[in-house]
C-alpha cells in the first residue's frame, strides 16, 4: 500500500503547485486589470504582483489576451455568467437584489467588470466578444423571465419584456459605476428594487396589472 501511495502523492504535489501558481496569477491580474484596465496594464505588472518572472507567467498564459479571458472567466466563476437557469424558488426581484448585494461584498469584482466593459468597445479589444455575448445571454434570460411574468399577470401594462430586460441591465451597469464612484451615496440594490417595482406587479395582487395601472416606459 505504501508503494502505491508514494507515486500518487508525488503526482499531486506538482499539480497542486501549478494550480496554486495559476491562481496567484489570476488574483494578481484581477487586481491589475481592475486598477489600470487592459490597455494600461502589462504582463510585467501582473508578474511583479504575483511574485514571479514574466517568463514563468507566460508558461501558464501564453499571451496577455489569454490572461484577460482567463480572468473574465474566473470572475464569472465567482459571480455567475448569466447561463445558469433561474432558481424556481426565487423571484426575479429577489435574484437581482441578492446578486447586487453579493457583488458589493467581493473586492475588485465590480471595478474589474466596469473598467473592462468600458474598454471592450474600443477597436481590437480582446474582451469585446466576451461582453457582447454576455449581454446577449442576459437579455435573453431576463426577457424570458419577464415574459413568463407577463403571462401570470405580473408585468404592468405597456411594459415590453425585451425592452424591460435591456433596461434592467443598463440600469444595473450604470448604477454600479455610480456606486463605485460614491459608495456612500448610492444604494445600488435600492435603485434596482425601485425599477423592478415600476415594471412588476406585486405577487400577492396580480389583478392590479389590469386595474387601471398606468403604462410605464422602462428606464434606460
Amino acid at each position: 500500500m505504501s508503494t502505491k501511495e508514494g507515486p500518487q502523492t508525488s503526482r499531486r504535489g506538482p499539480y497542486a503547485k501549478s494550480a496554486e501558481r495559476r491562481r496567484a496569477i489570476l488574483t494578481a491580474a484581477h487586481a491589475v486589470f481592475a486598477a489600470h484596465g487592459y490597455r494600461g496594464s502589462s504582463l510585467q505588472d501582473v508578474a511583479n504582483l504575483a511574485g514571479m518572472s514574466q517568463t514563468s507567467l507566460l508558461h501558464y498564459f501564453p499571451s496577455k489576451s489569454d490572461l484577460l479571458l482567463a480572468v473574465l472567466n474566473w470572475r464569472d466563476s465567482i459571480t455567475g455568467d448569466g447561463t445558469a437557469p433561474p432558481d424556481p424558488e426565487e423571484s426575479l426581484s429577489d435574484a437581482v437584489l441578492r446578486q447586487a448585494r453579493f457583488n458589493e461584498d467581493v473586492p475588485g469584482v465590480l471595478e474589474l467588470y466596469t473598467v473592462l466593459c468600458g474598454e471592450a468597445v474600443t477597436e481590437g479589444h480582446p474582451g469585446r466578444d466576451y461582453f457582447t455575448q454576455r449581454f446577449e445571454r442576459l437579455r435573453r434570460s431576463y426577457a424570458r423571465q419577464l415574459a413568463q411574468l407577463a403571462g401570470e399577470g405580473r408585468l404592468r401594462p405597456g411594459v415590453d419584456p425585451d425592452t424591460a430586460a435591456a433596461s434592467l441591465i443598463a440600469l444595473w451597469d450604470g448604477i454600479q459605476t455610480q456606486w463605485l464612484l460614491a459608495p456612500g451615496s448610492v444604494d445600488m440594490a435600492g435603485c434596482l428594487r425601485a425599477y423592478l417595482d415600476l415594471v412588476l406587479v406585486p405577487e400577492e395582487n396580480p389583478e392590479r396589472a389590469s386595474a387601471g395601472a398606468l403604462p410605464l416606459a422602462p428606464l434606460g
